[in-house]
């Protein structure tokens, strides 16, 4: 037993547990899914707006509510809110110019 203790070339004070990466040392670990649904509303409520198409304007609203939702507490919230208020007032403008009930896009 003596001679399998010899051979054994583990060393117990270099065993070091693991820990995971945090996202600040390492900003690629971060999802990638509130940034793109920010950028998705702002786009439909431009099309929203500028087209007057009432489902641009309502899928611009669903968009920014995915990305808040989806958002750290730690991320700025200035562009999220401004998205969101973008979003909103393509919903509120599409609706003052035209006040029928939105028509399928099909």
């Amino acid at each position: 037993m003596s001679s399998n203790n010899m051979s054994d070339l583990r060393r117990p004070a270099k065993i070091l547990r693991y820990k995971a990466p945090s996202t600040e040392s390492n900003p690629t670990l971060e999802d990638p899914t509130p940034d793109y649904m920010n950028l998705l509303g702002m786009i439909f409520s431009m099309c929203g707006l500028m087209l007057k198409l009432k489902w641009c304007a309502w899928i611009a609203v669903y968009c920014s509510f995915i990305s808040f939702a989806n958002s750290r507490s730690s991320e700025d919230t200035k562009q999220m809110m401004s998205s969101f208020m973008l979003s909103i007032s393509a919903v509120v403008m599409s609706y003052l110019q035209n006040p029928q009930p939105m028509s399928p896009p099909w």
